[in-house]
């Protein structure tokens, strides 16, 4: 049996739809703060905080795997 061939790296990296969801979250916490108030701009203001700590994550775990840590997982 052949082995399974890896799949391309633009398949498998999160950061561009981590950032395309987070800039999604901040255009609709702009617009939701001029069009309304209360939960909704709450909701969007912490889906753009969480897309923010995404980033972080992301950025942690490629650190973590570039200095070859045992838990970090292959990129």
């Amino acid at each position: 049996m052949r082995p399974t061939p890896e799949l391309p790296k633009r398949l498998t990296d999160l950061t561009p739809v981590v950032i395309v969801g987070t800039s999604l979250w901040a255009v609709a916490t702009v617009v939701l703060f001029f069009v309304t108030d209360g939960i909704w701009v709450q909701t969007a203001f912490s889906g753009l905080v969480l897309g923010f700590i995404g980033l972080a994550i992301i950025a942690w775990q490629r650190a973590a795997a570039r200095r070859g840590s045992k838990g970090a997982q292959d990129l």
